[in-house]
């Protein structure tokens, strides 16, 4: 992307009333994001059926959602108490590298960083000369995390995301989408009209025989992708050669003790499961391959692994990995599950759908052009790409050869992109981090280390320190660490006084 136009005229009328298809988190989201910045100029009509249900088995986000919220003015205690959420300071894998092995992602950072080297090259150079301890120890989230602590502190002292139900989010974000004037309608769409002149979206037309114009439309359809997809005919871009997972059974659990400030991966023979606390219940799912774990195994294995009673029976999902190969096509653009899908495995799925409606509200058109939607569409398929290849790093960066499944994924072929990462970070110990891209040098270092790859040099400033100061920074960082993770309060507790749910 982006890719060549055809040959229809654009029409020059301006951009006045953009009619959403689909509500769920990405409607709502889109909704909220559009009523709040600019529901003075432009009016806001969401679309969505009650036949059309939603899944809210707990969703884990990462720090970028409270950027959003920040945007929008949305008060963090009271969309907490809303959405049953917690607190998730980062994802702890099992059975990833090996069976039996364990590692954390956290969203902090880890150490001091050096303007020419970051803290890794200091850590390695302290590993080598016997006075580093475990990677782990010099950073405040992963600490915290594991002894299940959190607290706000000043200068945003602790970085942090949320897990949320995403059926009680979408409520939620109606509630204040309509406070703004978002109109929602009620009905099913059975058609999408379109000019034969320009191929623009004209309407859609409902169940009841409603016809809803518009002059931008918004598919939030999920997988469906009925405007973007069924009507415009962009096509997908299909990523099941790197990413074999293709399906996904979800169960929430009544909560067992405590919530923890943290997701839990865990690795199996053909898949992954997922554990994701809220404040009264629990999210668990397994998202698994088809090629290589029938559907009974998988939910049998998702069933026999709870910590405690289901609320209900499993749900199963199935998806393909991969986006469109245009985000935006005429005045349609795709937001959440009918734009792109990549696996929950980093909790990347809401943080997309916020990208694509921070950048629509950033490149939002008075009159539509060809250049607009070209730029749109590069800053979103290049994000996306970076997601893609996060997550592949996950699977193929693994010793494990126990399974058919772990085998095919650690000896596949990696988009050249993603080797030009490892093998850099293998030789030199540096991260190439792109410019707006969503994980920092320090997720990818988390991960990479995780998952085997270690550094076989560093930085020539990590020799800068002799021995002794050497060991000094490295304690000191360490012990900063535990004095201010020593000073937090349990998070069950610390939820319950600051941002309470009610019982469902």
């Amino acid at each position: 992307m982006p890719t060549p136009h055809d040959a229809l005229p654009f029409p020059t009328r301006p951009v006045r009333r953009v009619v959403i298809a689909g509500g769920g988190t990405a409607g709502w989201m889109a909704a909220a994001g559009l009523s709040r910045a600019l529901g003075k100029a432009v009016e806001i009509v969401l679309v969505e059926s009650e036949e059309i249900g939603t899944i809210g088995v707990g969703e884990a986000t990462i720090p970028t959602l409270m950027t959003f919220h920040r945007l929008l003015d949305i008060k963090e205690q009271a969309f907490m108490a809303a959405t049953q959420a917690t607190v998730k300071l980062g994802i702890q894998f099992d059975n990833w590298r090996q069976v039996g092995h364990r590692y954390f992602h956290s969203f902090g950072t880890t150490g001091k960083d050096h303007w020419m080297a970051n803290f890794v090259h200091f850590w390695r150079r302290g590993r080598e000369e016997g006075v580093a301890e475990d990677y782990d120890q010099y950073c405040v989230e992963l600490l915290a995390a594991l002894e299940n602590r959190f607290a706000h502190l000043p200068r945003n002292g602790v970085n942090y995301a949320y897990h949320l139900d995403a059926t009680l989010y979408a409520r939620y974000l109606r509630r204040f989408s309509e406070s703004f004037g978002a109109r929602r309608i009620e009905g099913r769409i059975v058609d999408v009209l379109t000019d034969a002149t320009t191929g623009f979206i004209e309407a859609i037309t409902l169940a009841d025989g409603q016809r809803i114009e518009g002059d931008l439309f918004i598919d939030c359809t999920g997988f469906r992708a009925l405007l973007i997809g069924q009507t415009l005919g962009v096509a997908f871009e299909d990523w099941s050669h790197w990413l074999l997972n293709d399906r996904a059974f979800a169960v929430p659990t009544v909560l067992a003790g405590d919530p923890v400030p943290y997701t839990r991966s865990i690795a199996e023979a053909g898949g992954w499961q997922w554990r994701i606390p809220l404040q009264h219940r629990a999210g668990n799912g397994i998202v698994y391959s088809s090629r290589h774990m029938d559907d009974d195994t998988a939910r049998s294995t998702l069933l026999g692994s709870l910590d405690a009673e289901p609320l209900r029976d499993p749900i199963q999902l199935r998806f393909r990995p991969g986006q469109r190969q245009r985000y935006w096509h005429r005045n349609c653009v795709a937001i959440g599950l009918a734009a792109s899908f990549v696996e929950p495995l980093e909790s990347t799925t809401i943080h997309m759908i916020q990208r694509g409606i921070v950048r629509l509200l950033q490149s939002f058109p008075d009159v539509i052009t060809p250049e607009g939607i070209d730029a749109y569409n590069a800053q979103l398929a290049g994000e996306m790409e970076h997601v893609r290849d996060f997550v592949i790093l996950h699977y193929h960066a693994t010793g494990r050869r126990d399974t058919d499944y772990w085998r095919t994924v650690a000896t596949m072929d990696l988009p050249a992109s993603l080797q030009a990462r490892i093998d850099l970070f293998r030789e030199t110990g540096n991260v190439f981090h792109v410019p707006m891209e969503l994980f920092a040098e320090n997720s990818w270092i988390q991960v990479m280390m995780g998952q085997g790859i270690e550094p076989r040099q560093f930085h020539p400033a990590a020799r800068v320190m002799s021995p002794p100061d050497l060991a000094r920074f490295l304690r000191d960082v360490q012990v900063q660490a535990r004095r201010t993770v020593d000073g937090l309060p349990r998070h069950g507790d610390y939820l319950r006084q600051y941002c309470p749910a009610p019982a469902p």
